[in-house]
């Protein structure tokens, strides 16, 4: 039993590792699966560019919307801030809300990244993209020392359709794979070196060591934990309150409920201030000298605005 939870504690500490590791396998395989069921290059002038440049950046940005979509941090920020703006810079401090909107997109770009590498390394969309490129600066990189007719068979090339040839159509589909995967490399690298100073960079800004601030993030995974775990009960214990009330004909008990305001400020993105050694704003809001305990009248929501939740 202890090595069984030795081992649950090893994979709980790696969860960011395994993650991202399993993310770049269904990124390798839907690559995989992109370039031999759906992909065929059309080989002709007109079409090949587009055509290739959509595989190559049209899953990267699905990729990059769907990490927004399911990015939590994002609809913390977001919900509520047409009908209230300044939710989006609490304070007044607008460089600290541009600093969230950086690490979110940051976050969200890990999938499109991994994709436009793998795409890259393969090199399958890059050679119908750049093939069907007309610009002379290209075509005369491509075609230098050759005959004229690669100028008008370039395009065939990665269909190996094309009239040149065969060493030469290999010639030139060895250098478009080359590029390819030289700029593969190049995105890796740079992603890599960014990575790295963005994460020195934050923990040299660091309020906090690096014990505390590990345990920081101890606590805020826990405190998710908890809260989906008591928003749980708590919607059932609510649900069972209102159908006892409407089934048995009778006025609903008295139900202790967190009023509007305690929502709204426990809901807000949480920086950590020496001032205000919290955790975050749930632990902030509980130990305020000034806390309104004043429950909700009524455990509803109003839908003047025309929300709705089915």
């Amino acid at each position: 039993m202890d090595n069984f939870q030795t081992v649950l504690r090893f994979f709980m500490n790696q969860k960011a590792t395994i993650g991202y590791s399993f993310m770049a396998l269904l990124t390798i395989g839907g690559e995989r699966i992109f370039s031999m069921v759906s992909f065929q290059c059309p080989c002709n002038h007109d079409q090949n560019f587009a055509y290739g440049l959509t595989f190559l950046l049209g899953p990267g940005l699905v990729l990059l919307v769907l990490g927004l979509f399911f990015s939590s941090r994002l609809w913390r920020l977001y919900t509520g801030c047409c009908l209230n703006p300044i939710k989006l810079c609490p304070r007044g401090n607008c460089f600290n809300c541009l600093k969230v909107f950086v690490k979110i997109f940051t976050g969200a770009c890990v999938a499109p990244i991994m994709w436009l590498c793998v795409a890259l390394l393969n090199g399958t969309f890059y050679e119908c993209a750049v093939s069907g490129l007309d610009d002379n600066l290209v075509v005369d990189l491509f075609c230098k020392n050759k005959t004229l007719m690669c100028r008008e068979e370039l395009a065939r090339v990665p269909c190996s359709k094309s009239k040149l040839p065969s060493d030469e159509n290999m010639e030139l589909l060895l250098m478009f794979r080359a590029q390819s995967q030289i700029l593969g490399w190049c995105i890796i690298i740079i992603s890599a070196v960014l990575g790295l100073l963005g994460t020195c960079y934050t923990n040299c800004r660091s309020k906090v060591s690096y014990l505390q601030l590990t345990f920081w993030k101890r606590y805020v995974e826990k405190e998710k934990e908890q809260f989906d775990t008591f928003a749980m009960e708590y919607a059932s214990k609510l649900a069972e309150r209102n159908l006892k009330s409407f089934f048995e004909n009778r006025d609903p008990e008295i139900f202790p409920f967190p009023n509007h305001k305690a929502w709204e400020e426990i809901s807000a993105l949480y920086t950590f201030s020496k001032s205000e050694q919290y955790y975050s704003t749930l632990q902030r809001y509980v130990e305020r000298d000034d806390r309104d305990y004043s429950p909700e009248k009524r455990p509803v929501m109003e839908l003047e605005h025309g929300i709705e939740m089915s």
